[in-house]
């Protein structure tokens, strides 16, 4: 396996925690969902896909071991978020990068197009593609209240977490949703209410970038009909994914599926 590297970058929304795995191919940045931190993709940076790819994680600001955000208006909406990311491959000098964004990350993906040129690809995992009607790709998870509140209690932590990953490994994760930045939740839903960022149905519409959607069939949290309803500008293999026996986090729930599929798309973009 290859050495694990864990350091902080510096940038003007604040301090980013990041984490790499050094490998040969072109860099895939994976970016965590709402709540939680870059530890949800650790099935992938622990297994074989270093071999190939220079894999690279963070934590969103005011999550995981990251700073809370310098200017909270500024930096905890989608637009602030996608800022965050483009500043962080200039950091890190990226100059080409697939991004594996999921949930909210996915968002963040899609909200870096058509701007930032160095984005070769797209894989979106529990991300639906909304305009103006962004309930239309949603469902009504058990957790969903929880959302709106600042702090989760003990309880909510844990409803929060079980409801998306399962396995024992999940209790891991009830620290990062515990730490998140109070401010973070009020502030996202609150720059969304206002219509701040792109509408990411004409983003993926026109777009010539190669994206693939890759969704757990078991998912309860988004509408999985919804993603079948966009004329997507390049969809790969001409279709949305749907992984059997896995739910909002087919990362987790099928890693070697996801994992496999991740390979395939990266090879197309060679």
């Amino acid at each position: 396996m290859t050495p694990r590297l864990c350091h902080d970058v510096a940038i003007s929304h604040g301090r980013i925690a990041v984490e790499e795995r050094p490998g040969p191919g072109i860099p895939i940045l994976f970016i965590h969902g709402n709540s939680l931190c870059r530890s949800v993709f650790r099935k992938q940076l622990e297994g074989p896909l270093a071999e190939h790819h220079r894999l690279i994680a963070f934590d969103l600001p005011g999550h995981g071991d990251s700073g809370d955000a310098l200017e909270p208006s500024r930096t905890y909406s989608r637009p602030g978020l996608a800022d965050t990311t483009s500043e962080l491959l200039d950091k890190l000098g990226i100059d080409r990068v697939v991004l594996a964004g999921w949930s909210l990350g996915g968002h963040v993906a899609i909200e870096m197009l058509p701007g930032d040129e160095r984005v070769v690809g797209l894989f979106l995992s529990g991300a639906p593609p909304v305009g103006q009607d962004i309930a239309v790709g949603f469902r009504r998870p058990p957790f969903a209240i929880l959302l709106k509140q600042d702090r989760f209690a003990p309880v909510d932590v844990q409803t929060f977490v079980d409801s998306m990953f399962d396995g024992p490994e999940a209790s891991t994760l009830y620290a990062a949703a515990r730490r998140t930045d109070a401010r973070f939740r009020a502030e996202l839903f609150a720059r969304m209410r206002e219509g701040a960022g792109r509408n990411q149905r004409q983003v993926l519409t026109h777009t010539g970038i190669p994206t693939a959607i890759v969704n757990g069939a078991d998912d309860a949290v988004v509408n999985l009909d919804y993603f079948d309803t966009v004329p997507y500008g390049h969809l790969w293999k001409g279709r949305c994914f749907r992984l059997e026996k896995a739910g909002h986090a087919p990362f987790w729930d099928a890693p070697e599926r996801y994992d496999a599929l991740l390979l395939q798309f990266l090879a197309d973009l060679l």
